[in-house]
């Protein structure tokens, strides 16, 4: 692969989460232009309803929300659709119930609404590259397993899998740390934790392995 430099950092505007369930939203704000965030924000319920996700965001509702806003993306997952072993698993049953039908049409759809969709894992080496290069990256993640090495900002309370989505915005090859936006965290820092913790968090089960590439222009 190409050589990258040693440090990368994307400034982007952090902005807290209002709700439990928004953490992914609010990852798309920090990636969007400021008059983006305005429409979103001054919209927000109106284009929650239009998306058709209401209180529940899966990637590929992201993604869709994403290309509302013209934002180049690429999205790469293990499971195209929903994992049929989720059903099973306390944090999904309510929530697969409420959202098969939709999650499984958008990913059907999603060629014909131009979205680039692709059935495979990414390694790290792979996310450095491209935030070295082109842009940042939106991640899910087992919140309970990514903890900030600044704020020691974790989220232990929830015991067990806890879906949570953050964006990488640099990185520290000499340190081999990857910085984030939490948008859980209230205040403006960039969290950071080693490469190897980020990949334990966002290759736990129940993530999918879930990235989406976003392209700076």
């Amino acid at each position: 692969m190409e050589a990258i430099p040693d440090q990368k950092h994307y400034n982007l505007t952090h902005y807290q989460q209002r709700f439990n369930w928004d953490c992914g939203i609010s990852c798309i704000i920090m990636i969007l232009s400021t008059a983006q965030r305005e429409t979103l924000l001054h919209d927000f319920n109106k284009i929650c309803a239009e998306e058709g996700f209401g209180s529940s965001t899966w990637t590929i509702d992201l993604c869709y929300l994403l290309q509302r806003f013209q934002v180049r993306h690429e999205y790469y997952t293990k499971t195209l659709g929903i994992d049929p072993s989720y059903s099973e698993h306390s944090y999904y049953t309510n929530i697969i119930d409420k959202d098969e039908k939709r999650v499984t049409r958008k990913f059907k759809d999603a060629r014909l609404h131009g979205l680039r969709v692709e059935q495979r894992t990414v390694e790290m080496e792979e996310l450095l590259q491209h935030l070295g290069r082109r842009g940042p990256v939106i991640l899910l993640t087992n919140a309970s397993l990514l903890t900030c090495e600044v704020c020691k900002k974790n989220v232990l309370e929830k015991f067990g899998y806890a879906g949570h989505y953050v964006v990488l915005c640099g990185y520290d090859l000499k340190s081999q740390m990857v910085y984030y936006h939490n948008p859980e965290v209230h205040d403006e820092h960039v969290c950071r934790c080693t490469t190897d913790a980020m990949d334990s968090a966002r290759k736990a089960y129940g993530t999918d392995e879930d990235v989406i590439l976003i392209f700076r222009n």
